[in-house]
């Protein structure tokens, strides 16, 4: 494989992503914060930071948020013994509204099929459906 098409920083980023997910079940011990999963993580190129993406479960988002910043030095020493880095990066944990976008959107598209549906129940291929207006009035219910 060649390193060009995946730079360390990208490499860096999914062994944080491993390794930080099991540090923060083994070692963040907050009933409070409920099933985190980290969705992504950007390193920037010398390594210094990485921002963390993250969804919560059965946790308050403020609450989570709270709670992951409050670890995120706590866990930097672990971290880097774990990737074998000689410095760790400083973790910024950032929560991933993508998710809840993509069910919220995904509500929406099944929601307007089914309306839809329910709109087209009645129609049998080759049938038109009959106008509502009158003739040369252009409006319902006009009368000349």
């Amino acid at each position: 494989m060649s390193t060009k098409s995946f730079p360390r920083s990208s490499r860096v980023a999914h062994q944080i992503q491993r390794a930080l997910s099991e540090l923060i079940r083994r070692e963040v011990r907050d009933p409070r914060l409920g099933m985190v999963t980290l969705t992504e993580v950007q390193v920037s190129k010398d390594l210094s930071y990485a921002k963390v993406f993250y969804s919560v479960l059965g946790a308050e988002k403020s609450i989570a948020q709270e709670i992951l910043d409050g670890a995120a030095d706590m866990l930097r020493g672990p971290l880097g013994r774990a990737l074998g880095l000689r410095h760790s990066p400083e973790l910024r944990f950032v929560n991933d509204e993508l998710i809840e976008q993509g069910a919220k959107l995904s509500a929406l598209i099944q929601k307007a099929v089914k309306d839809d549906e329910a709109r087209h129940v009645d129609d049998e291929p080759g049938t038109e459906r009959p106008s509502s207006e009158h003739p040369g009035s252009g409006r319902p219910g006009s009368e000349h």
